[in-house]
């Protein structure tokens, strides 16, 4: 692991915020790297093996993406030349509280056949980036761990900015006491297809499940796997314990689908912040610090979003240390 450089601008996070970030500042000709306490980029457009034997990764995080943006249509269009992502559906159910079902069009859902993740690491290819790296502190000067630089970017939902922020830094104001909303991820996987068509459904009015989305559908592949979206009230009762949520959320599947079969695995994975209850104003934040703040939470709370936030943040760093 290699520590950055003084004249570095340092990125804490490795989401497609923060990668998207570091890729425009490496355009910019600006010396960047890229700090991730994982082993792999990604965040929470994560693709996870399972079972863990199989081979085939499962999107446990982001459920798809649209694209609106015209820079990002340019980048999503590159992915899909080169099979790295395909649109997927403009159509999606929606379950009501009184349980009826309806179809909702709405745009164009991409993903990814080899799971989201593969999007990040396309992004990542050929920046400098320490993985198994936690950053604990960032301060004036700015330093991240006491080790100056040139510029910092904190790529990651408000709470965990507001953990690593010195209190004498203009950025802290700004992420504290902002509260995000938990998702538990249940992946469920079955011996075989026993449900109608679906793609993805919003559940609207359910006490356990907001989302469900069809893994084999979305990745071409028709691995019968589907993957739930826990609703934040249920998420809060098994922030200690994600495996708690297992049995009400198979409960919920099972009950909105028609499920005759119980699943031969399931998985349950935790965002503790998985979305902003309130998105900040403007699309990202930079101060004389010369501290950044990018993310999802800059904005709708979409992949897109995240793309953009960093990728305007990294210009904006890029042209403030050249002058």
């Amino acid at each position: 692991m290699t520590a950055p450089d003084a004249q570095d601008v340092v990125v804490v996070g490795g989401g497609i915020g923060g990668v998207a970030c570091a890729r425009a500042l490496t355009e910019a000709g600006t010396p960047v790297r890229v700090l991730e306490r994982a082993h792999r980029v990604g965040g929470r457009m994560s693709s996870k093996p399972l079972p863990a034997d199989a081979g085939r990764v499962v999107d446990l995080g982001a459920a798809y993406f649209t694209v609106r943006d015209d820079e990002f249509a340019a980048v999503a269009e590159s992915w899909r030349r080169r099979g790295f992502a395909v649109p997927w559906t403009d159509t999606l159910a929606s379950r009501e509280p009184d349980g009826s079902w309806s179809s909702k069009s709405g745009p164009e859902r991409w993903c990814a056949p080899g799971g989201l993740r593969t999007l990040v690491d396309d992004l990542a290819r050929d920046l400098r980036i320490s993985y198994g790296h936690t950053v604990t502190s960032v301060g004036p000067g700015p330093t991240v761990d006491g080790r100056p630089a040139r510029a910092v970017v904190l790529a990651m939902p408000d709470p965990q900015a507001a953990r690593l922020l010195d209190p004498a830094l203009r950025a802290a104001p700004v992420v504290a006491d902002r509260a995000w909303q938990p998702v538990i991820s249940v992946a469920l996987g079955f011996g075989h297809r026993s449900w109608e068509h679906l793609s993805a459904a919003f559940v609207n009015g359910h006490p356990d499940v907001d989302l469900i989305a069809d893994d084999g559908d979305r990745r071409g592949d028709l691995a019968p796997v589907l993957v739930a979206h826990s609703t934040a009230e249920r998420a809060r009762q098994h922030l200690d314990d994600p495996d708690g949520a297992v049995v009400p959320v198979v409960a919920a599947v099972t009950e909105l689908l028609g499920l005759s079969d119980a699943p031969a695995w399931t998985h349950a994975h935790r965002w503790s912040f998985a979305s902003p209850a309130e998105p900040h104003d403007g699309e990202f934040s930079l101060d004389d610090d010369l501290v950044g703040l990018c993310g999802d939470g800059w904005g709708s709370p979409k992949v897109e979003t995240a793309w953009r936030s960093g990728t305007l943040l990294g210009r904006a760093i890029a042209d403030r240390v050249a002058g």
